[in-house]
C-alpha cells in the first residue's frame, strides 16, 4: 500500500494518470517476492491482468471511435445547439454509468485487499466482506475522485484532446461497456487505462490529428513503468519489515 500511495501522489503532482490497479498488483506482488520469492506469484491471476490491459485498450479506443463515427452519421446534420443540449445531458448519464463500474471494477481490487489484511491479522476466520468495509472503501473512493487531481485532469481533458460532449458521451459509454464486461467475467482492469484510450478513440472519430499524441505518448510510458515502480518500492518496504519483524 505504500508503493501505491507513493506513486500515486507523485502521478498526481506531476499530472501524470496512472493506474492504480495495476500499482496495487504491482505492490502485491512485490512485497509477496520479498516474503516468498517468484514462487508467490500465480501466473493465472496475472493472465487475466494482461488481458485486462490489452483489452481495455482496444476496446476502449475502438469503442469510442465506432460510437463517434456513427455519432457523426447520425447527427452530423442537426442543429448544433439541440444536439449539444442533447449529448450535454447524455454524457451526464453516461457519466453516471462509468462511475458505477470504476467501483464495480476497481473498487473490488481494494476491497479484497482490505479482507485479506483482515484475514492476515486474525480478525476475520473465512474470506468474508463485511458491509462496513464494503462502505468505508465507497466513501473514501469517492472522496477520492470528488477532491480530484486536477493537474491529471487537465492532462487528459486539455493537453491530451480537446473534445465536446458528444464525444465524451461516446468514450464514457464505450469506456463504461469494457468495464462493464469484464467485471462479469471477473478480470481487472484499469479504469484509468480504459477511459483514456476511449478519449483518445472519441476525438480520433472526428480527426486524428486531434489527439496530441506525444502527450499520449508520454502517459503510455508512465502505465508501463507503473508495474516496475510500484513493485521495487513494495519489495523494499516489506524487506525492511521482514528484517524487522
Amino acid at each position: 500500500m505504500l508503493s501505491v500511495i507513493a506513486w500515486g501522489v507523485f502521478a498526481a503532482h506531476k499530472g501524470i494518470p496512472v493506474s492504480k490497479s495495476h500499482a496495487l498488483i504491482a505492490g502485491i506482488s512485490g512485497a509477496a517476492i520479498a516474503g516468498g520469492g517468484f514462487a508467490a506469484l500465480m501466473w493465472s491471476g496475472w493472465q487475466l491482468v494482461f488481458i485486462g490491459m490489452a483489452g481495455s485498450l482496444a476496446l476502449g479506443f475502438g469503442g469510442a471511435y465506432v460510437i463517434g463515427k456513427i455519432i457523426i452519421l447520425l447527427a452530423g446534420n442537426a442543429s448544433p445547439v439541440k444536439a449539444k443540449k442533447l449529448f450535454d445531458g447524455l454524457q451526464i448519464m453516461s457519466a453516471g454509468f462509468m462511475a458505477f463500474n470504476h467501483g464495480l471494477n476497481d473498487g473490488q481490487k481494494f476491497i479484497g485487499v482490505f479482507v485479506l489484511v483482515l484475514m492476515l491479522g486474525g480478525i476475520l476466520d473465512t474470506f468474508q466482506i463485511p458491509l462496513w468495509v464494503i462502505l468505508l472503501c465507497a466513501a473514501t473512493m469517492g472522496l477520492g475522485t470528488s477532491l480530484g487531481g486536477w493537474k491529471i485532469i487537465r492532462t487528459v481533458g486539455k493537453k491530451m484532446v480537446h473534445i465536446k460532449s458528444w464525444q465524451g458521451f461516446a468514450a464514457e459509454t464505450a469506456a463504461s461497456t469494457t468495464i462493464f464486461g469484464a467485471s462479469m467475467f471477473g478480470i481487472p482492469l484499469s479504469t484509468t487505462h480504459t477511459i483514456t484510450s476511449a478519449i483518445a478513440g472519441a476525438s480520433s472519430s472526428r480527426r486524428v490529428g486531434d489527439v496530441r499524441w506525444g502527450v499520449l505518448g508520454g502517459i503510455v510510458q508512465a502505465w508501463f513503468i507503473t508495474f516496475p515502480v510500484c513493485g521495487a518500492l513494495a519489495w523494499g518496504a516489506a524487506s525492511i519489515a521482514n528484517a524487522f519483524l
